[in-house]
C-alpha cells in the first residue's frame, strides 16, 4: 500500500476511532459514577424513571425496580428537580434533596440526542449525608453572611438618618422651615436648600426623602465642594473603558446608586461649568451620557440639592448656567441661622448634650442660666454646627455637671459677640470683649435669681446651683449689691465697677 493509501485510510479510521474512545468514556465515566455514588437513576425526556440502581432503591427504602420504572420521578422521589432539568435542559450540579428525615447531595445532568435535543436526563446521589460536605458549606455559608453583611451596612449608609423631628426648634423660623420641607416631601420635584454652613441642610434633605414615596429607595450624598472636575464626573455619572472589540469595564457612579430614590448634591454651586450641562439634561430628561461611551443611561432620580453660596450672583458671574438655575429652583427652601432662631437655643443645647453624652459616655451636662445668656449674645457665624463643637469642647474640658458661663470663657472668640445689636440692618455692632460679655451674662443671671427668691441669697445661690459663698463673691466681683424694698430688690452697681 502507497503512502498516499495509508494516508486515506488513517482519515477514514481516525474518526471511527475517536467516536469509539468516545463511546468507552461515557460508558466508564457512568459505570465509575454509578459504582462510586449512592445511588443514581435515569428519566426519559417525559420525566418517566427508565432505570434506577440499587443503591438508590435501598436508600429510598423500595423492594424492587417494579416499584419506579415507568412512575413520573415525583412519584418516587418527591423532591426531585429531575423534570426541571428535562424541561430547560440546564444541570443542576449541585443541590441538596430532602426525602423524608434523610437529605440527599445530588447533581443532575441533561441527556441529548445526536440532534442535540434532549431525550432524558440522569440524576446521581454523590452522599446520602451531606456532612461530608461540611467545610464546602460552611465556607459558603460563611461568605453569604458575609455578603449579607455588607450589603445591610451598604443599605444602612444609604438610608436616610434623619427626620423632621430631627430639626431641632419650635420657634416661628424653624416651624415655617419644616412646614415646607414637609410640602417638598410629598411632591417629586427637584429641591434646592439654601442656607449658611451648618445650619442643617443635609439633616433636612435626609427628612425630605425619609416622608417621601421615594423613601423605600436609596439616599445617596455627593459633596461637589473641592472635588477635581473628571473625579466628580465618575463619581456622578460612573465610566466605561476598553478598547473597542475589549470587554469594557464599568465603574457605577452614585446616580446608578441612587436609582429608585433620592439624589443629594451637596454645596451644587461648586459644580464646575464643563459638568453643568449634564446635570441639567439629568434634571430635564432623567438620563444622562456613561462617561468613555455613547451610551445614554435612563435613570429615576429625586435631586435635592443644597448650597450655602448666592446663586443668582454665580448665574451673574457666568459661573453657573441660567436656564440649570432655573431647573434647580423648582422649590426652595431657606433655613435661618441660627442667630435668626435663637428661641431654639435651650432645645437644641439640650439634644445636643445629650447626644454627646451617648456619644462620650461621660455624665450629662447641664447649661446654668448665665452660660444660656452667654450663649445668646454670641453670633454663631458656624451655627448649629458651631454650637455643636463648643458645647462637646467644654463638656471634655470641665467635670462639672452644670455648666457656667465661665466654663464657655475659652471656647468662644470675642469678635462675634452681639451680633445685630447695633443699627438692626443685620450687621454686628461694635464687638464687646469676652470678659465684658461673660461678666454681663452672669449679672443677668444673678439679678433673675434674686428676684425669684424675693432677695433670698441663700435661695438665690441654690437656684444658680453655687454655694452662698460663691454668690457673695461674684456679686463682689461684678459689682453687684441688692436691697429688698416693698416685696421687690433694687440693683446698684459699684462705680469703679
Amino acid at each position: 500500500m502507497s503512502a498516499l493509501d495509508e494516508s486515506k485510510a488513517a482519515e477514514v479510521t481516525l474518526p471511527e476511532a475517536a467516536q469509539a474512545i468516545h463511546g468507552q468514556a461515557v460508558r466508564s465515566l457512568f459505570q465509575l459514577f454509578e459504582s462510586i455514588c449512592e445511588g443514581a437513576v435515569i428519566v426519559d425526556r417525559d420525566a418517566r424513571i427508565v432505570w434506577i440502581s440499587d443503591k438508590y432503591l435501598a436508600l429510598l427504602g423500595l423492594a424492587g425496580a417494579h416499584q419506579a420504572l415507568g412512575k413520573p420521578v415525583e412519584a418516587v422521589i418527591p423532591a426531585s428537580l429531575m423534570r426541571r432539568v428535562v424541561e430547560t435542559g440546564e444541570p443542576i450540579l449541585l443541590d441538596i434533596m430532602e426525602f423524608g428525615q434523610q437529605s440527599f447531595v445530588v447533581t443532575r445532568l441533561p441527556l441529548r440526542g445526536e440532534d442535540g435535543r434532549v431525550t432524558g436526563a440522569v440524576g446521581f446521589v454523590l452522599y446520602d449525608r451531606p456532612q461530608y460536605l461540611k467545610p464546602l458549606v460552611s465556607k459558603f455559608t460563611r461568605l453569604q453572611r458575609d455578603l449579607a453583611r455588607a450589603q445591610r451596612k451598604l443599605a444602612e449608609h444609604q438610608r436616610p438618618r434623619y427626620s423632621f423631628s430631627s430639626f431641632v426648634g419650635s420657634s416661628a423660623a424653624s416651624l415655617e422651615v419644616k412646614r415646607q420641607a414637609r410640602r417638598a416631601a410629598q411632591l417629586d420635584t427637584p429641591v434646592l436648600i439654601q442656607g449658611e454652613i451648618g445650619t442643617g441642610k443635609e439633616l433636612l434633605a435626609h427628612a425630605i426623602h425619609a416622608a417621601s414615596t421615594r423613601s423605600d429607595g436609596p439616599f445617596v450624598s455627593v459633596s461637589l465642594a473641592g472635588v477635581p472636575e473628571p473625579v466628580l464626573e465618575q463619581e456622578l455619572f460612573g465610566a466605561a473603558s476598553g478598547n473597542e472589540g475589549a470587554p469594557r469595564r464599568l465603574w457605577e457612579g452614585k446616580l446608578r446608586r441612587a436609582q429608585g430614590g433620592s439624589l443629594f448634591l451637596d454645596e451644587v454651586g461648586d459644580i464646575p461649568l464643563a459638568l453643568q450641562p449634564k446635570l441639567l439634561r439629568l434634571l430635564q430628561e432623567q438620563a444622562f451620557e456613561l462617561p468613555g461611551s455613547h451610551e445614554m443611561v435612563q435613570v429615576d432620580v429625586r435631586v435635592i440639592a443644597s448650597t450655602s453660596r448666592d446663586l443668582r450672583r454665580l448665574v451673574q458671574e457666568g459661573r453657573l448656567r441660567a436656564d440649570l438655575y432655573y431647573r434647580l429652583n423648582v422649590l426652595r427652601i431657606d433655613v435661618p441661622p441660627l442667630r435668626e432662631r435663637l428661641e431654639d437655643l435651650e432645645a437644641l443645647c439640650e439634644v445636643l448634650l445629650e447626644r454627646i453624652a451617648e456619644r462620650s459616655g461621660l455624665p450629662q451636662r447641664e447649661l446654668a442660666r448665665d452660660a444660656l445668656a452667654l450663649l445668646r449674645a454670641y453670633s454663631w457665624p458656624g451655627n448649629v454646627r458651631e454650637l455643636g463643637n463648643v458645647l462637646e469642647q467644654v463638656t471634655l474640658l470641665t467635670e462639672s455637671r452644670r455648666l457656667g458661663a465661665d466654663d464657655f470663657a475659652h471656647a468662644l472668640p470675642a469678635a462675634p459677640l452681639a451680633y445685630g445689636r447695633g443699627d438692626g440692618g443685620g450687621n454686628p455692632a461694635r464687638p464687646r470683649r469676652l470678659a465684658e460679655a461673660v461678666a454681663e451674662s452672669q449679672r443677668e443671671a444673678i439679678r433673675e435669681a434674686l428676684i425669684a427668691a424675693k432677695g433670698n441669697k441663700v435661695m438665690a445661690a441654690r437656684l444658680l446651683g453655687i454655694s452662698r459663698a460663691s454668690l457673695y463673691e461674684k456679686m463682689a466681683t461684678l459689682g453687684l449689691t441688692s436691697r429688698p424694698s416693698a416685696g421687690h430688690v433694687k440693683f446698684f452697681r459699684h462705680r469703679n465697677a
